[in-house]
């Protein structure tokens, strides 16, 4: 009974053409470029400029480590920073951990 009225409707719509399938696409286009720029263009210009800090640390400066470890670096090496924590408290970090880096001198927290 239902089946013989399903294949009219379908029947009665008709082929919607190349200019039909366009249009239906067009708001998942539009939706991924807003998406780029929002989201992913961002997020790539972060880890870029995080990547460069990381490159330019030097010793004395102050990082933070993704498990929320702020120490300040003593030694540079080719994968690790040596941190110092606290006093007489030196640790090893890979690079790759580190979430935040402020240079020698930074700006003070009260200004």
């Amino acid at each position: 009974m239902f089946v013989p009225q399903a294949f009219a409707q379908a029947a009665q719509g008709g082929d919607p053409g190349m200019m039909g399938q366009i249009i239906g696409l067009a708001p998942l286009v539009l939706i991924f470029v807003a998406f780029y720029f929002l989201m992913i263009r961002p997020q790539q210009r972060r880890m870029k400029a995080l990547q460069t800090s990381i490159a330019e640390a030097k010793k004395g400066d102050t990082v933070v480590t993704a498990g929320g470890l702020v120490g300040k670096i003593t030694k540079v090496e080719d994968r690790y920073f040596e941190l110092e924590l606290g006093p007489n408290v030196r640790v090893r970090a890979v690079k790759g951990t580190i979430a935040e880096v402020t240079p020698l001198g930074g700006k003070p927290a009260n200004d």
